[in-house]
């Protein structure tokens, strides 16, 4: 591997405008190709293997053109004190919204009367009007969204509060200036890293070239490959941040090889040969976590963690190709002036280089630091995780409804004001549907469900049951007492089901539970089954491929045990500020709840990757200095004298381009956010500079110990670059001619 890798480096360098040519072209290829191609079409949100879903189908089977998954907006109104919506000049624009919201665009398929449905609150102050679509919320064009907007404002013209809500309008969040800051603190991080603005600009530029193909490319095979306009969202994300990663570390490695003396071709070569291997192996990592979201069978997901690994092997590929082209390009420039100039005295013989060279860096004392007092460091790392981790232990998921919204969007008004007016269950009701058609008396047996649930703990309210043209089916809309994402409200929808195999013997109709938010419940406990399958797919593999790598059964070992250390003590985090409301008023999270049961598979996967990154670009150079003699603790500072700062560099540069997103508006957002800054940090900085070298220095040599049957089993892939070194040195008699053989290859 080493060696492939070596000669690619020094081909790449050597053929610069060739190799850059080759990805300028792919980049203007899939630009092409994304602005030709059809736009993509929008997934409508299917969950394989739940009732909900299975509910859903059999509606779209008994009731064509019934739009059960259709999206639906609420239109809710609220007259000034001393009147009533019963009043007639109220009553006259209700009305005359009634008759714009049916005119305004071809996708509606009914619009509620709310004085025909009953949709006005006991006191008369609120009323709202119920639209429903014939495509689901993905589907709806901007058109339709627009004309329900107007609607809504021509209505708030008279005098009364008109909000919308529901799904049929999609907010955009507003991230506020956080998001500048952290592209702009990843920017200097990075200047600062090198000392060199020209260093500094390679892996922002490659990352960005990387995640353009990677995008485009998705959009361009939309249409053929039946992506959603949703996919590319991991891709990015993840793109950016492994993009900039790679191509951290290769950029590092090349200037380590250049201030050894070497020329900067072999520099090159050697870059790409030890640090690119480290970076093939960590981009497979996270392919393989990526990829693992298919065992949680949400289409939707699967396909945005496929396109994702697109993008890393894309990365991946720059950084091994483009990354030594470009530093070929750059010259000298890949030092700062100052660099540059200790260089030249040092290459001239200058006093006192040498001493300067010798002098402990930051990364160096600190693991001196750490092999002093090995077992203080681990303790005190794994308690304060520990720690950290308590408040996962009361971790409730659930996914976030219109209540969690900031109180300023319209949606959360909305909810509000039919919570005040109705009842938090009318912003969530759920859909029932009873399939009769093995029943002797379908409306009998519609009949008696629907008293049955209206008597259940928990019931609002049951309306009138809609039958299909067959007459076989029926609908029923069930409101709970409770809010959408309340656990009351679970318990509400297993009652129900937990009712079914009466009902199914007692009458012969199948009753199923459907509705968004049956659906959401549905999609929470399918990702709390997959969460363990996940878990053990995707670290099992990573063990056995950095098994490969470290040759060594402890080394992956420790790094998966504090990966899971890391995420725990991360959603620990999570659960403190959103769920228990610590610190809430610091993050301006103004609505506590369950978290967003996406969010442990999800930090599991982005942090997963990031971490192994962090784990094989450190840890590989101990390895390697290992294997050329250093004894096991000498290893351990020369690792962290190599990596220390490029992984703290990266760390950063992704802890702050995260913690951007905490100053979104949209709760999940936020979450989503501060949870993958919070595991980055505790992984980085408490895992792979704390736990990692303390416990190497208490293993030793047993750290690197690997059965003998099991290490003649193992490939070896020589990712520390010994085959490489000695292949070099062996031929140092003749290297001249060593040079010329491998720059022919």
């Amino acid at each position: 591997m080493a060696t492939f890798l070596y000669k690619l480096g020094r081909f790449a360098f050597r053929r610069r405008r060739f190799v850059a040519l080759i990805w300028v072209a792919l980049l203007a290829v899939a630009g092409v190709g994304a602005a030709t191609a059809s736009p993509p079409a929008n997934d409508s949100f299917s969950i394989p293997g739940t009732e909900a879903q299975k509910a859903f189908d059999l509606l779209e089977q008994r009731f064509p053109g019934g739009n059960a998954d259709g999206a639906t907006a609420r239109v809710v109104f609220r007259a000034p004190g001393g009147e009533k919506m019963t009043d007639p000049d109220n009553k006259a624009v209700v009305n005359e919204t009634v008759a714009d919201l049916k005119a305004s665009s071809p996708q509606v398929a009914s619009v509620d009367d709310p004085y025909k449905t009953k949709a006005v609150s006991k006191d008369g102050s609120t009323a709202y009007i119920l639209t429903t679509y014939k495509v689901n919320a993905l589907e709806l064009k901007d058109a339709a969204k627009d004309g329900l907007t107007e609607a809504g404002e021509k209505a708030q013209k008279s005098g009364l509060t008109v909000e919308i809500g529901g799904d049929a309008l999609q907010e955009m969040p507003e991230t506020g200036s956080t998001e500048v800051i952290g592209i702009a603190i990843s920017a200097v991080v990075l200047a600062i890293t090198f000392g060199s603005l020209v260093a500094a600009g390679l892996p922002l530029l490659t990352a960005l070239i990387g995640v353009g193909i990677g995008i485009s490319s998705i959009t361009a095979l939309a249409t053929t490959l039946g992506l959603s306009s949703t996919t590319s969202t991991l891709a990015m994300m993840i793109g950016l941040a492994v993009g900039i990663d790679y191509a951290l570390f290769i950029v590092s490695r090349y200037r380590a090889e250049l201030a050894e003396g070497r020329e900067r071709e072999e520099a090159a070569g050697r870059a790409v040969g030890t640090a690119g291997s480290a970076v093939v192996f960590a981009g497979l990592t996270v392919v393989i976590a990526l990829v693992g979201l298919a065992v949680v069978n949400i289409p939707m997901l699967s396909k945005m963690g496929f396109a994702a690994a697109g993008t890393v092997v894309i990365a991946v590929l720059i950084a091994i190709s483009l990354i030594p082209a470009l530093l070929g390009f750059v010259g000298k420039r890949v030092y700062g002036r100052k660099a540059r100039r200790r260089m030249e005295e040092r290459a001239s013989g200058a006093s006192g280089a040498s001493g300067a060279e010798e002098k402990p860096n930051m990364g160096t004392r600190w693991a001196r630091f750490v092999l002093r007092r090995p077992v203080a460091v681990l303790l005190l790392a794994v308690v304060g995780l520990g720690a950290a981790a308590v408040p996962a232990l009361s971790l409730e998921l659930g996914l976030p409804d219109d209540g969690s919204q900031p109180v300023s969007s319209h949606k959360r008004k909305a909810y509000d004001m039919i919570s005040d007016g109705f009842g938090p269950g009318y912003n969530g009701p759920l859909m029932v549907a009873g399939d009769a058609k093995g029943s002797d008396d379908p409306k009998a047996a519609v009949d008696k469900v629907r008293t049955t649930i209206a008597g259940l703990d928990g019931v609002a309210g049951v309306g009138p049951a809609v039958f299909n043209k067959a007459g076989d089916t029926a609908m029923l809309t069930v409101v709970p007492k409770y809010k959408p994402s309340s656990v009351d409200t679970e318990k509400v929808v297993s009652d129900i089901r937990d009712h079914a195999g009466s009902f199914k013997s007692d009458t012969g109709a199948e009753v199923l539970v459907t509705g968004q938010t049956a659906m959401n419940i549905d999609v929470s406990q399918k990702l709390n089954d997959a969460l363990m399958p996940y878990l053990a797919l995707v670290v099992g593999l990573a063990f056995l491929l950095l098994m490969v790598v470290f040759r060594s059964v402890l080394v992956p070992l420790k790094a998966a045990l504090g990966f899971l250390l890391s995420v725990v003590a991360a959603l620990g985090a999570v659960v403190a500020v959103f769920q228990w409301g610590w610190a809430a008023s610091l993050f301006n999270v103004e609505e506590t709840g369950p978290i967003m049961s996406m969010m442990p598979i999800f930090m599991i996967g982005v942090v997963f990757g990031l971490a192994m990154d962090y784990e094989v670009f450190l840890v590989t150079r101990m390895r390697e200095a290992y294997v050329h003699g250093e004894r096991p603790g000498q290893a351990v500072v020369t690792g962290f004298r190599h990596g220390a700062r490029v992984v703290t560099a990266a760390a950063v540069i992704m802890i702050s381009v995260f913690a951007g997103f905490i100053g979104s508006s949209e709760s999940m957002v936020k979450m989503i956010g501060f949870g993958l800054a919070t595991a980055v940090l505790f992984d980085a900085f408490v895992v792979r500079m704390a736990i990692v070298p303390a416990v190497l220095a208490l293993l030793g040599k047993s750290a690197w110990w690997l059965p003998r049957w099991l290490d003649k089993a193992l490939p070896n892939v020589d990712v520390e670059g010994e085959g490489l070194r000695k292949q070099l040195e062996s031929a140092s008699p003749a290297r001249t001619e060593q040079d010329a053989e491998l720059t022919r290859v």
